[in-house]
């Protein structure tokens, strides 16, 4: 087997994962959404969970395209198509943040629900990372 076909075997791989993250994590938010009282913040909460879920999903895919693009089929067009790919990932991922939390990322504090939180978040909260 060469190096091609196995650089192949793994961005089908990746992509396979990606996919299984999304499938699973909107699956594990429903669950818990179904669970959970009926009240705003568990329908906030499975809003966000559905769209972490797609976010990193969608960061694997990109990250097996880019292997794709770099080691299996360094063409012009593949660089293209990528550039396309990583454009609709950075606008949906602007676009759920934006819906989740009301406001976009750079704006202020972020709310609990942010889908970036980060050491920063959790040092407001007195050091204890949530996410």
């Amino acid at each position: 087997m060469d190096f091609t076909s196995i650089m192949h075997i793994v961005t089908r791989a990746i992509e396979a994962v990606g996919v299984a993250v999304i499938v699973v994590g909107i699956a594990g938010a429903g669950y818990r959404y179904l669970t959970a009282p009926r009240t705003l913040s568990s329908y906030r909460n499975l809003r966000a969970g559905m769209g972490r879920a797609i976010l990193l999903g969608l960061e694997l895919m990109v990250a097996g395209d880019i292997i794709n693009t770099v080691a299996v089929e360094p063409s012009l067009d593949s660089v293209l198509v990528l550039a396309v790919i990583v454009a609709i990932r950075t606008f949906l991922s602007l676009s759920l943040e934006v819906e989740i939390s009301g406001r976009w990322p750079w704006q202020g504090e972020r709310s609990e629900l942010s889908l970036h939180r980060g050491k920063a978040d959790a040092d407001e909260r007195g050091g204890e990372d949530r996410g």
